[in-house]
């Protein structure tokens, strides 16, 4: 047996070797990828188009409209005395905020130490109209503690929800903030453990299921089905190739995660490598259980990215899984994808050690037994 799974072993690395498309797919795709989707997969809002409703004139309300400016997630496209301008702008997607200065705003801060002011954002997605409205609030806090005084902030939502409905939030309370584990609040640190996952679920998934379908549809599947060589052999022969592949470019993707985006190593890096080993058992196994459900390399394909797209998007990998139905949360909670990043986020962001992830590396390891096993009997039943 262990003769025969060697000379398996030994052909699919040629057959990976020989065939180029399968070789760019392998050792050029995930890193284009992961450089591409970690600079693109990100929460982070830049220059975001702002025009100031400037009331008042007044040396205070111009260093206010510089302020936003400073930090480089706004940008002033102009100043203007007139509000239906603004909402012109606003509403032709010139702008994405209007920030409205009453007139004596000067004036107010000086006598009272208060003012009001008003945010108007383009609310047709939601989240990034959340995060413009706190980097705005956030500015203007710092603004007005500079300033000695407290200012009204009224938030209006346009185009989201109760549009139009105001939320008041004055600065009645000192509050300090911490941020643990992520201080720069760089949101490459949490979304590339995450991109690296998800790129060799997909490259260790799709490789093993087209390798078998492919092998079928060119007739050398039979000629290995009437060898001695058993399913396990079989089996065995299709998984360690792809899974010493896959284990390579998580180990080179992770260094360029290190390397490109500046990720935090601050856990041991073996619990992380042991994590991955033991999750792409799983992962391979669904890639051969795909395959012996299929018959064309267009079935493989279609259903591998159904269930693909099932893991990815109900991970909790782009969305938080607080944030789902709690049917949802059930079914994201099931899915080996989701464990995997908790884990690499876990020991790389957090710090974290084997004692703290062990049980997710455990249930991994139950998940990999119990998919290999129903892919050899699935295989069992489809090549008789």
């Amino acid at each position: 047996m262990m003769r025969a799974t060697r000379f398996l072993v030994k052909k699919e690395f040629l057959q990976i070797v020989r065939d180029r498309a399968t070789l760019a797919q392998l050792l050029l795709i995930p890193f284009v990828q992961l450089i591409v989707l970690a600079n693109a997969a990100t929460f982070t809002i830049r220059d975001t188009h702002v025009v100031v409703v400037d009331q008042d004139r007044s040396t205070t309300s111009a260093a206010l409209a510089t302020r936003l400016e400073g930090g480089g997630q706004f940008r002033v496209e102009r100043v203007t005395a007139s509000a239906a301008d603004a909402e012109r702008d606003l509403i032709e997607r010139r702008a994405s905020m209007v920030v409205s200065i009453p007139a004596r705003f000067e004036e107010d801060l000086v006598r009272a130490h208060a003012a009001p002011l008003q945010l108007s954002v383009n609310a047709e997605e939601g989240a990034v109209a959340g995060l413009t409205i706190g980097y705005a609030q956030q500015i203007i806090a710092d603004f007005a503690r500079d300033q000695s005084a407290t200012l009204a902030v009224v938030a209006n939502d346009v185009g989201g929800p109760g549009g139009g409905a105001a939320r008041s939030r004055a600065g009645q309370l000192a509050v300090r903030t911490q941020s643990w584990f992520n201080v720069t609040r760089n949101y490459k640190h949490y979304m590339v453990p995450a991109i690296l996952v998800s790129l060799v679920t997909i490259i260790g998934t799709l490789v093993t299921a087209q390798n078998v379908a492919r092998e079928r549809e060119l007739g050398t599947l039979e000629q290995l089905n009437v060898t001695p060589l058993s399913r396990t052999a079989f089996f065995a022969g299709k998984m360690i190739p792809a899974w010493l592949t896959a284990m390579a470019l998580f180990c080179v993707g992770l260094a360029a995660g290190r390397l490109l985006f500046g990720i935090p190593l601050r856990g041991p890096v073996w619990v992380v490598i042991l994590a991955a080993g033991v999750y792409l058992t799983v992962a391979l196994g669904i890639g051969l259980f795909v395959s012996t459900i299929t018959r064309t390399q267009q079935q493989t394909m279609f259903v591998a990215f159904f269930i693909l797209m099932i893991y990815l998007l109900m991970s909790g990998m782009f969305t938080p899984l607080e944030s789902m139905p709690v049917w949802a949360q059930y079914v994201g909670s099931a899915t080996p994808v989701r464990h995997l990043v908790w884990v690499m986020r876990a020991v790389l962001v957090r710090g974290g050690d084997l004692g703290t992830v062990w049980r997710e590396i455990a249930g991994l390891g139950l998940a990999g037994v119990g998919v290999m096993a129903l892919a050899v009997r699935m295989y069992h039943k489809t090549s008789e």
